[in-house]
């Protein structure tokens, strides 16, 4: 039997460079296609003059593909919403060493989070005050979190933090960008 890209079980080697259109527009469009190199760093900070990546911003209730380990590795901000639809959200996180997310409940949003880089420890619990559920996280965990649960992830190595959350329904406002947990803070309980 023929396979066309190798035996079923081997890995399919992906291009090193895709076409990516940030910008809108169609093909014939001076901005499509535009070819990016997929290992060359993401543009966090937004400048829309470097074509080497897509800006890290949130493209939400539009069709939308990204390399997410790519995107969370190179995340500076505590909290980027990447994606933000009427019913699901992806945000960007990146957590210093020796820092944690912050001890939090969501009563109605049920929560995915997946480790990119780094290490810490993930807690939850029925209360705040009985954290019974002590796991350590590393790069590839999966972390869920039910709806009502208190729960907490602290990094405990020597590196950021990476990862990315996935909110179900949305939990912040369309387009947040926290640059640190600080102003995260800042921003929850007014300003």
């Amino acid at each position: 039997m023929y396979y066309p890209y190798g035996y079923p079980y081997q890995q399919y080697q992906y291009p090193t460079h895709i076409p990516v259109n940030p910008y809108g527009g169609t093909p014939g469009n001076v901005n499509y296609p535009m070819w990016v190199n997929t290992t060359a760093p993401y543009n966090w900070q937004g400048d829309a003059s470097n074509h080497q990546g897509v800006v890290l911003k949130d493209y939400g209730k539009n069709p939308f593909v990204i390399n997410i380990e790519e995107a969370a590795r190179q995340n500076q901000t505590y909290r980027t919403a990447l994606w933000t639809g009427n019913h699901l959200q992806l945000t960007l996180m990146s957590i210093n060493p020796g820092e944690d997310v912050g001890l939090e409940v969501h009563p109605h949003v049920d929560q995915f989070i997946r480790i990119e880089q780094g290490q810490g420890i993930t807690q939850m619990g029925k209360t705040k005050d009985n954290l019974n559920f002590n796991r350590m996280v590393f790069d590839g965990s999966a972390i869920f979190v039910p709806a009502g649960t208190w729960h907490n992830v602290t990094n405990t190595g020597q590196m950021p933090l990476k990862l990315y959350t996935i909110y179900a329904p949305p939990n912040h406002p369309f387009g947040t960008v926290e640059p640190t947990k600080a102003s995260a803070r800042h921003e929850e309980h007014g300003k």
